[in-house]
């Protein structure tokens, strides 16, 4: 067992950092507030890219609620929105409160948000081209997609593991590979191993400029495979709002 003190951007407090095993993306956690690398990477993010965040309209596809970003963004942004995904259910159909969205085909109307976040969804979509296009049609110029998913080709093409037939029918293209849902026992089927030609796909097929956060931050609980942050921005209009993030501190 490892630990260390440090700061916790998910809860915003001094903490000590616990890592139970080697893997410590999923096992290098906040005792405050229970967050994982990754999620505090992301948080880290937004903090220090877009400090007006809880100003901003946001909104977070498929979060682990009560846990990560979602812990302060639910209680610091006021116009912070949450969906999940239930397969069978219409698109912006309210579910036991939580709003139901398909990345792929949102309800939302054009430019309704500032911010689009997702955490390690983007791998289990199996069609990220549509949902690349449905965030940026959904993102008001100047916004972004600030989001994290496994980059695990890292200089190697990206992979798709599966794929559907017109009838509904999945297609494994190798053995299949599953993660943890965090709404549902049944687990969710990889559909795509991302590398670092994920800023091409973003932009080929969205036009969303894209580029990789690597960060690696022991004091403040981000050390961890797989934890890049990726910051996918439309570009605004001539003379609308923008969002100016300021330039990286060290």
């Amino acid at each position: 067992m490892v630990s260390n003190d440090g700061y916790c951007y998910c809860c915003d407090s001094k903490t000590r950092f616990v890592a139970t095993s080697d893997w410590w993306r999923d096992d290098y956690r906040c005792t405050n507030c229970n967050s994982l690398p990754r999620e505090r990477a992301l948080m880290f993010c937004i903090e220090r890219f877009f400090p007006q965040w809880r100003n901003l309209s946001i909104h977070e596809s498929s979060p682990v609620l009560g846990r990560g970003a979602n812990r302060r963004l639910t209680k610091e942004a006021p116009a912070y929105v949450v969906s999940q995904y239930y397969p069978g259910v219409p698109p912006g159909k309210i579910v036991n409160g939580i709003r139901c969205e398909n990345l792929e085909h949102l309800s939302f109307g054009n430019e309704s948000f500032d911010l689009h976040i997702t955490q390690d969804v983007f791998e289990h979509l199996f069609d990220p081209a549509a949902a690349s296009r449905e965030i940026a049609r959904t993102l008001r110029p100047g916004g972004a997609h600030v989001f994290t998913t496994p980059l695990v080709r890292k200089n190697e093409p990206t992979r798709f593991c599966a794929s559907l037939a017109p009838d509904g029918t999945v297609i494994h293209l190798m053995e299949p590979e599953y993660h943890d849902n965090p709404i549902s026992s049944e687990e969710s089927l990889v559909t795509v191993n991302w590398g670092y030609d994920i800023t091409t796909f973003m932009f080929e097929t969205s036009g969303l400029f894209t580029e990789i956060i690597f960060l690696d931050i022991l004091d403040c609980g981000i050390r961890a495979e797989y934890i890049e942050v990726l910051i996918a921005r439309k570009f605004p209009r001539k003379n609308s709002r923008e969002l100016t993030p300021p330039s990286p501190q060290p």
